[in-house]
């Protein structure tokens, strides 16, 4: 028997039908923000990942050669694509531009709970705005997206100049290792990469950095940065709205285009890979050939906030299994086709069962059988019953849908 590739999953229909609903919930979060939908393609050009990420990310990546020798790979994130797309058909729409995206990513890793070889991501992309209101703009919405899921979360909130203004005296080399050690939490490492630099009089204050629970106390830590206004407005914007927040000057992520503000979310029943959120203010395009625009968005994890979810009850209409004689097949379609453009789900006999086999069908599938024999036919009506209940009574046609509409809509 084959089995399906490892790090990928099957969805029955009940799985995918409280995904969709997820998703949905997601993409009418975003609209409401002004955010319209975007849909890259599955595989890109390599060289637009590594240009962003390096040669390293090779290694976990699906790439391959195309018939033509060039270099392709299925795509391990969106930012990069949608950043790519701008620069070939978006940079003459106006500004702001308002992106989100829901796709499917693959990358090569261990699979894990919550981790697999094929994802999902839920994003946003503002593209052209440069100001601590689209810094805000972005958390705000990310917090309002993961609220409509029903996941519970702490959200983390911080920004790299304070780090970067540390570690300012450092070579680029320097400051990215020693950021690495950081947003990996590894504080070995990163006590020993600064015995090795003789870098041991910044332990204390980046550690207390990541320790920071107000912005004032961020900057008697770092001292004088030069984006220190714009850090204390964004944050003014986010107290303001009320958001639930954290403050974390510690987070440095993985990304080296982060320029400014970074935020973090993370689910409170994963356990060890629980972050489902990320993202944060970036300047990418200019790679890709564009122009050095600002950026900011983020990335859901949505396979991580499924499981953080886990199982729950789907409200769905009423079905109603369509029961009929041989004689009666044809106006049987006619009723279940009535019962569908009245928006009710209807399932009709496929397999020429008899009557009885029929309802005991109807029994295991549907609410309601809408059964039909000669003397229905005749008379234009269908007799319907409740198969919860064992209630039956004939009516007309337009009499059973309304009650069937009546039934799932209490």
């Amino acid at each position: 028997m084959l089995q399906k590739p490892r790090g990928t999953r099957d969805f029955l229909p009940d799985e995918m039908e409280r995904r969709r609903l997820i998703e949905r919930r997601m993409r009418e979060a975003a609209r409401r923000w002004g955010y319209r939908e975007v849909c890259t393609p599955d595989f890109e050009n390599l060289e637009l990942f590594t240009m962003k990420s390096g040669e390293g990310i090779i290694g976990e990546m699906y790439v391959f050669e195309d018939k033509g020798g060039r270099k392709m790979t299925l795509r391990p994130e969106v930012t990069a694509a949608v950043l790519r797309m701008y620069v070939n058909e978006g940079k003459v729409l106006p500004k702001p531009i308002r992106w989100c995206y829901y796709a499917d990513c693959f990358r090569y890793e261990r699979p894990q709970k919550g981790r697999y070889r094929q994802f999902w991501q839920f994003g946003v992309e503002l593209i052209g705005a440069d100001t601590p209101s689209a810094d805000a703009e972005v958390i705000m919405l990310a917090d309002d997206t993961l609220r409509s899921t029903g996941v519970t979360f702490d959200l983390h909130v911080g920004h790299l100049a304070p780090m970067k203004h540390l570690l300012a005296d450092l070579a680029p080399g320097d400051q990215r290792a020693i950021m690495a050690y950081l947003d990996k939490h590894d504080r070995e490492g990163l006590e020993a990469a600064l015995v090795e630099k003789n870098l041991t009089h910044l332990a204390e204050p980046l550690a207390a950095l990541g320790e920071c629970r107000t912005v004032s106390e961020v900057f008697e830590i770092a001292g004088d940065v030069p984006e220190r206004a714009r850090i204390e407005e964004t944050f003014a914007l986010l107290d303001a709205q009320e958001i639930d927040y954290r403050p974390d000057f510690g987070i440095a992520r993985g990304l080296d285009y982060y320029t400014g503000m970074v935020f973090e979310g993370f689910a409170k029943n994963l356990g060890a890979e629980n972050q489902i959120v990320g993202g944060g203010a970036y300047r990418l395009a200019h790679l890709f050939g564009g122009d050095d625009v600002a950026s900011c968005g983020f990335a859901i994890g949505f396979d991580r906030v499924m499981v953080s979810i886990g199982d729950f009850a789907l409200e769905q209409g009423s079905v109603v299994g369509v029961v009929c004689t041989p004689d009666a097949r044809a106006r049987a379609l006619e009723v279940a086709r009535a019962f569908r453009e009245a928006g009710i789900r209807a399932e009709a006999d496929l397999m020429g069962r008899g009557m009885g086999a029929q309802l005991a069908h109807a029994a295991k599938t549907a609410d309601f059988a809408a059964v039909l024999g000669k003397r229905e036919v005749e008379a234009g009506t269908v007799t319907l019953k409740n198969l919860h209940s064992g209630e039956q009574q004939e009516r007309s046609l337009e009499e059973a849908i309304a009650e069937v509409a009546r039934h799932g809509a209490c």
